[in-house]
């Protein structure tokens, strides 16, 4: 792994947001799913403040205030005193833009890698959540063997894959954002449809 947390932080800022950016796609159903199963949280309100991550990716020049964004996706998280697993991946889906827009708004070399291992931890979660297995050793077996895991290491590497390659341009983008969006599939295999 650490082999793929040092191509990550070599990347130029632009393409550590655009890795960011992917992975959020992908945490939005979790959010959306909790939103609904709870009656509370604005998946709109999140997908506005990815849209205009990805306008800035593909427009530089881009007006838009991301401190005020970053103050919009605050309102967005769950109750803290909710502490359900839907809750808990629902502030990992808004934990994940806010430090991509730590990014945008400045310096926050270890976000990139945040976004990461936040996307990973939230697998873990569920497997540990639906496989109940106690033994500790086990356990860690059964995550690294898991496809849930296997599908999002996969997914990691394809984006790493796709923003080290050639030019972040229009093109590029769209078919990141797609590949985030994994037709609304999030990382723990859940749709909000």
């Amino acid at each position: 792994m650490s082999g793929f947390f040092q191509r990550l932080q070599a990347l130029e800022p632009r393409r550590q947001q655009a890795f960011m950016a992917a992975l959020c796609e992908r945490l939005l159903p979790n959010y959306a799913l909790h939103a609904q199963t709870g009656g509370q949280g604005n998946p709109a309100g999140l997908r506005a403040i990815l849209d205009l991550v990805w306008e800035r990716l593909a427009i530089a020049g881009a007006k838009i205030d991301f401190e005020r964004q970053a103050e919009k996706l605050a309102e967005l998280a769950p109750r803290e005193d909710d502490d359900s697993f839907g809750a808990r991946r629902a502030t990992e889906a808004v934990a994940a833009p806010s430090a991509l827009l730590d990014t945008l708004q400045g310096e926050a070399p270890e976000a990139v890698l945040e976004v990461s291992r936040a996307s990973r931890s939230g697998v873990r979660a569920f497997i540990e959540l639906t496989e109940g297995e106690d033994d500790g050793e086990r356990l860690a077996v059964l995550v690294r063997e898991h496809p849930l895991m296997a599908d999002e290491n996969d997914f990691q590497d394809a984006v790493l894959e796709a923003v080290e390659e050639g030019a972040l341009d229009r093109d590029a983008l769209k078919a990141l954002r797609r590949l985030g969006y994994n037709d609304g599939v999030s990382n723990l295999g859940l749709s909000a449809d």
